[in-house]
């Protein structure tokens, strides 16, 4: 079966590529390999040399890169111009900081010395998700390479001309031929790449089936994973919070990238005391958010990337408007070509909602009324799902306090939950583990290796 490239604003037909078979995959990991073995004795100033030049192509190209995220899965325009340049700093920085974060650390033992030196893996496969097409493969591939390591990329099957733009850039910026490719295989040849010898590790980002998966597969063959998976990422609003600044952020938090990002906002929850206000304010912010072609700079919200999303999103908000739920604004497909769904807002979910225990993956905010603040505590953490969260209060004592007791691998004090290189990234729980980014990230796919010397 064929990549296929869809227009989702349109839903015309861009472009179709010939999936590989298992013998194309095997030659492409076999050169994987042989790139790798010689790109870990490369210095890191060449290595940083790469990634710099790369970090030039993007911003160079930003526009043609961003126009290609937007066609293949809808994001606004504006928004994909800024994932290019997010991409772009992500390079400067391991750039800039790699070679610190791997360099031996003495340590005190009964040796006359000792040490850890960090070593390269090998071959890293990248399973990768279609929402951030560009940053996804960045935010993965770009440490592993600063470490010595190879990169292959499987990406979404709905963005394949991303994936390929990505090789390109790559091999545009002096990256020798092996050492980042896109594997432009199907789902069913993802266990055959990780039972392959000339495969070290594997990192996944998408959904909580596909994590358990290839989880089971690498654990199979004993090779190192990272995951990240689902979120439902819960927005406490205390009595005392700025509500301006936190509904501005809630829409901000919530409705970027048309709210399919595992890190959006996804559970409203707030406490009685400003429960309407806040609701009141939400909802006037919502309905003025500006619904189109992605293409336009002024739409803030485009096409869900494919119809059976859309689809499934619209059974979830039925099925708990049915439980009890109420529709605020939205909550239906738009009647109009493309995949758009209406920005929403579903009030009053309980735990009798499916869309209080699941994943909403879309342009739909649900609000919990907690009955206090403690409750709003149990509330936040009564979900299989651990990535990120946030606490809105004007009592950053008090916030710092209740993070502590928030089950997730971030916890924001009045700020959106974004990933940023310099701070690690990823769950607990449902949301898979380990960390990508910052020193954590780049720890992740090498060899921690003990010397000791008499």
């Amino acid at each position: 079966m064929p990549h296929v490239s869809f227009n989702p604003t349109t839903n015309q037909l861009i472009q179709t590529h010939a999936s590989w078979d298992v013998h194309r995959l095997e030659q492409a990991l076999e050169k994987a390999h042989s790139a790798q073995q010689i790109w870990a004795q490369t210095p890191f100033a060449r290595r940083a040399e790469v990634l710099r030049d790369v970090a030039i192509q993007l911003r160079a190209q930003r526009d043609q890169y961003a126009t290609l995220m937007t066609l293949e899965m809808g994001k606004p325009l504006r928004e994909a111009r800024a994932e290019v340049e997010k991409c772009a700093g992500v390079c400067d920085y391991y750039a800039q900081h790699a070679e610190d974060f791997l360099r031996a650390e003495p340590v005190e033992s009964d040796a006359g010395k000792s040490y850890i030196a960090y070593y390269p893996l090998g071959v890293v496969l990248a399973v990768m998700p279609w929402n951030f097409p560009f940053w996804q493969a960045f935010r993965a591939a770009v440490p592993a390479l600063m470490a010595g390591n190879a990169v292959v990329l499987k990406h979404a099957p709905n963005v394949p001309q991303c994936a390929l733009a990505i090789e390109a850039i790559f091999r545009a910026s002096g990256l020798m031929e092996g050492l980042f490719t896109a594997l432009m295989i199907e789902v069913d040849l993802v266990a055959d790449a990780i039972a392959s010898p000339h495969v070290h590790a594997v990192t996944l980002t998408g959904s909580e089936a596909a994590g358990r998966k290839v989880a089971a597969c690498a654990g199979q063959h004993l090779k190192k994973c990272v995951l990240e998976l689902g979120g439902s990422d819960p927005f406490i609003v205390l009595h005392d919070a700025d509500l301006e600044l936190a509904v501005d952020m809630a829409v901000a938090s919530r409705f970027l990238n048309c709210g399919q990002s595992c890190i959006a906002a996804k559970r409203f929850i707030v406490v009685p005391q400003i429960a309407d206000e806040f609701l009141r304010q939400f909802k006037i912010k919502v309905e003025a958010l500006k619904l189109g072609d992605p293409m336009d700079d002024a739409t803030q919200i485009g096409p869900m990337a494919r119809l059976d999303l859309r689809d499934s999103l619209h059974d979830q908000i039925t099925d708990s408007i049915a439980q009890g739920a109420v529709a605020v604004t939205g909550c239906r497909p738009v009647e109009r070509e493309g995949f758009f769904y209406q920005p929403s807002i579903l009030d009053r979910v309980t735990a009798k909602s499916r869309a209080y225990h699941e994943e909403l993956f879309g342009p739909v905010a649900i609000v919990i009324r907690a009955a206090s603040e403690q409750d709003a505590l149990r509330t936040a953490n009564e979900t299989r799902f651990g990535l990120g969260s946030s606490i809105w209060s004007k009592d950053v004592a008090r916030a710092e306090q209740l993070a502590a007791h928030i089950q997730a691998g971030c916890t924001f004090i009045n700020g959106m939950v974004k990933s940023d290189p310099r701070l690690p990234f990823g769950g607990v729980k449902a949301s898979g583990y380990g960390r990508e980014l910052s020193k954590l990230g780049i720890h992740e796919f090498v060899n921690a290796k003990t010397v000791w010397i008499r």
